[in-house]
């Protein structure tokens, strides 16, 4: 007998979403890695510099195919499994295909521009160790939650999407 789940409208609290976002980080390092491996297979580069963008392009793809695959699922990847979280559109409804891209290409912009301003940092001060600041710019996903009033990403909010708990039954 399979228990049945049903989702409530309540936000996961930001410490679930950031135990959350740690696993996914490890899950990622295994796509980064496969996708890494069969690129500089097939392109027989012998470091990281040879085709970078083109390493990028591939890696940004792959990460991409991971997320839109599990979320087109039932809404949700391994680790948002294990912690209870669901993404749904803002009427509780699975969000289309075209919704998912739009998430996918929104939570970019945000640790991108704190990895800039940790490159600033680092050019300023003239401290290459600040370069370790890096870690952090995920997190910069984060600081909206404070003003949201659903306690909701920016990115979800502008796609229409938002995480919500899953209740087990």
């Amino acid at each position: 007998m399979q228990a049945a789940s049903s989702v409530s409208f309540s936000t996961p609290s930001r410490w679930r979403r950031f135990t959350c976002m740690m696993y996914e980080g490890v899950l990622l390092f295994g796509v980064v890695f496969l996708a890494g491996y069969l690129f500089d297979t097939l392109t027989q580069s012998r470091n990281a510099l040879m085709f970078r963008h083109g390493r990028q392009a591939i890696l940004f793809i792959a990460i991409g195919v991971y997320f839109l695959a599990s979320w087109s699922k039932k809404g949700q990847t391994l680790p948002m499994k294990t912690w209870n979280i669901r993404l749904v559109g803002r009427d509780g409804e699975p969000p289309t295909t075209a919704r998912l891209l739009l998430r996918y290409l929104l939570i970019w912009p945000l640790p991108l521009l704190g990895a800039l301003l940790v490159l600033a940092g680092s050019r300023i001060t003239g401290y290459s160790s600040t370069d370790l600041f890096i870690v952090f710019t995920p997190f910069t996903l984060f600081i909206w939650t404070w003003f949201d009033p659903d306690r909701q990403f920016l990115h979800d909010r502008l796609a229409g999407t938002r995480l919500v708990n899953v209740a087990l039954a």
